[in-house]
C-alpha cells in the first residue's frame, strides 16, 4: 500500500518520504545497542585464532542446545542422535539444512523461548529460485549494521556517517519513462538512493550530477550496477566528486571490472561477501584480501562427500548464522562454492580468508532504450503463488518469464508479472509468461534466476542493438 502511495506522489515528496521513512530506519539502525555492538565488534578484531575458535566454541554449543529444544523444525526433524549431539555441542554431526526446507516455512525456524516485541522480513534476491523470507528482530538489524561499520566501511576508511550512494534493488522511481532525477535522497543519512533500472548512456550524467550535488564520498552496493556507470563515465568522460572508497555488494567483482571502476572512480573498491539470510560476512582489507567474520557465523567449505576441502580447493559453502539466532539456521547450504586462502594476510587479523568466491556476474538485462538492469529477479519478491521463477530475455524487445505455479496462481499473478517487467523496462516490451513444472538446474543444483541471450554484458549498447538488427534482417 505504502508503495502504491508512493508511486502516486510527485518528485519533491517522494524524496520528503524518503527522508520521512529514513528517521524510522536511521533509529532502526542505529539506535539501541548499536554503539556497545559496534564496539564489541571492534575489539574482537584483535583475537587470535585461539580465542576465535573458543569463540566459535562456547557461542555455537548454546545455539545448538537451543535449536534442539526452542526450534519447531529441529524438534520435528532432528533425531534423537541429532539432538544428542546438538545439547554436546557437537555441530558436524548435525545434518545439513536445505534452503528449500527454510523457504517452505520460515517460521518453523524462529525460537519459542525469545519473544522479541517487533520483527522485520527482508526477502533474498531469489537468485537462486523463489526468494526466501528471513525474519529479523531489531536487534539483529542493528549488529548488521554494526558489523558492517566496522569490518567493511572502517576498513575502507569511511563509515556510515559520511554520505553516500547505493544501488540496491529499491524501485526509487517508480515511472519508466522518467526523464529524472533517477535518485531519491535521504537527509536523514545523507544517502541517495540510485534506481538501477534507468541506467543507460543518455541518463549516465544524472547520475553523477546527483554525486556533486549532495557531496558523496563513497560508494555501495550492487557491483554490476556501479561497473556499468563506470563504463559510461570513462565513455563520455564524465568527472566525479573526489570519493574515498567504494564498497561492491551482491555480485562477484572481476579483475576487470575492479580495474574500470578504479579507474572512473578514482578510488579502491573493496569487495564485500554476504547473504541477506546474514549467516556469513566476509570483507575485503587494504591488502586486497576477503576475511570471514567468525562472530557472524561458523564457516564450513565442503566436498560433495561432505567432508572439509582443503585451503585452495574449491567447495560448497556451509554456514551457521551466530548473528542472527532468532531464526536459527544451522548448517545452511548456502549455494555458493568457494575456496579457503592458505596464505595468511599481511595486514595480521587472524580472521580466517577465501582466496575465492566462484559467484557468477548475472546476467545484465537490456531495455529497449539501452537502459542496462541487474538482479532482475527481484520481480519475485513478494509473489507468493509463484514457486520459481526464470526471466528469460530473447532480444530487445521480448522477454520470457518461466514460473512454477503454486496452487493458487491466477490471472492476477500473471497480470502482476507482466507489470513489474513493463515497469522496469517500458511498455515496448513484450512480455511472454509461460508455466512449467520445473526449472531445469545446472550441475551445480542451480538454475540460472536471469538468462540474457543477448550476451548484453559483452557488448555495449549500440553491439546490442546491431544484433538485435541482424536478427530481424535474418
Amino acid at each position: 500500500m505504502l508503495s502504491k502511495v508512493y508511486s502516486h506522489l510527485p518528485t519533491w515528496a517522494q524524496h520528503a518520504a524518503v527522508s520521512a521513512y529514513g528517521l524510522y530506519w536511521y533509529a532502526l539502525r542505529f539506535g539501541g545497542n548499536y554503539r556497545n555492538d559496534l564496539n564489541d565488534y571492534l575489539s574482537r578484531e584483535a583475537f587470535g585464532a585461539e580465542d576465535w575458535a573458543r569463540y566459535q566454541s562456547e557461542t555455537v554449543a548454546a545455539l545448538l542446545s537451543a535449536a534442539a529444544t526452542h526450534v519447531p523444525y529441529y524438534r520435528r526433524v532432528w533425531g534423537e542422535a541429532e539432538k544428542r549431539a546438538a545439547r554436546a555441542g557437537d555441530l558436524h554431526a548435525i545434518p545439513l539444512l536445505e534452503k528449500d526446507a527454510l523457504r517452505a516455512d520460515p517460521k518453523a525456524f524462529l525460537r519459542e523461548d525469545l519473544s522479541p516485541r517487533s520483527t522485520k522480513t527482508y526477502h533474498t534476491s531469489g537468485s537462486t529460485g523463489t526468494p526466501i523470507a528471513t525474519i529479523w528482530t531489531p536487534a539483529e538489524v542493528r549488529r548488521s549494521r554494526a558489523v558492517r561499520e566496522a569490518r567493511s566501511n572502517r576498513w575502507a576508511g569511511v563509515s556510515y556517517s559520511l554520505p553516500r550512494a547505493t544501488f540496491s534493488g529499491r524501485m526509487v522511481e517508480p515511472n519508466p519513462a522518467s526523464k529524472g532525477p533517477f535518485y531519491r535522497f535521504n537527509a536523514v543519512e545523507r544517502q541517495v538512493y540510485f534506481s538501477a533500472f534507468h541506467l543507460r548512456p543518455d541518463t549516465a550524467p544524472s547520475y553523477v550530477r546527483a554525486l556533486h550535488r549532495h557531496r558523496v564520498q563513497w560508494l555501495s552496493g550492487y557491483a554490476v550496477s556501479f561497473y556499468l556507470l563506470a563504463k559510461m563515465i570513462l565513455e563520455q568522460e564524465l568527472e566525479v566528486p573526489p570519493l574515498k572508497a567504494l564498497i561492491t555488494t551482491s555480485e562477484k567483482v572481476t579483475p576487470e571490472m575492479r580495474q574500470v571502476m578504479e579507474r572512473a572512480y578514482r578510488c579502491p573498491v573493496f569487495e564485500e561477501y554476504g547473504t541477506v539470510e546474514n549467516v556469513v560476512l566476509a570483507t575485503e582489507c587494504r591488502d586486497g584480501r576477503l576475511h570471514v567474520s567468525p562472530d557472524v557465523g561458523v564457516i564450513e567449505i565442503l566436498r560433495p562427500d561432505g567432508s572439509p576441502c582443503e585451503p585452495g580447493e574449491v567447495g560448497e559453502v556451509v554456514a551457521t548464522g551466530l548473528m542472527r539466532t532468532y531464526q536459527t539456521l544451522i548448517r545452511y547450504r548456502v549455494g555458493d562454492l568457494a575456496a579457503w586462502d592458505p596464505e595468511p594476510c599481511p595486514c595480521g587479523r587472524s580472521m580466517p580468508v577465501l582466496r575465492e568466491i566462484v559467484g557468477r556476474v548475472e546476467d545484465v538485462i537490456v531495455g529497449p532504450d539501452g537502459r542496462e538492469m541487474v538482479r532482475f529477479h527481484g520481480i519475485f519478491v513478494n509473489q507468493p503463488n509463484i514457486r520459481e521463477g526464470q526471466i528469460i530475455q530473447e532480444s530487445l524487445t521480448n522477454i520470457r518469464v518461466r514460473v512454477v505455479p503454486g496452487d493458487a496462481f491466477g490471472h492476477a499473478d500473471i497480470q502482476d508479472i507482466e507489470d513489474r517487467v513493463k515497469q522496469r523496462l517500458g511498455d515496448d516490451v513484450n512480455v511472454a509468461i509461460e508455466t512449467v513444472s520445473h526449472i531445469p538446474r545446472t550441475a551445480s543444483g542451480k538454475f540460472k534466476a536471469v538468462v540474457s541471450l543477448l550476451r548484453a554484458s559483452r557488448m555495449d549498447h549500440k553491439g546490442a542493438a546491431a544484433e538485435e538488427q541482424d536478427r530481424g534482417a535474418r
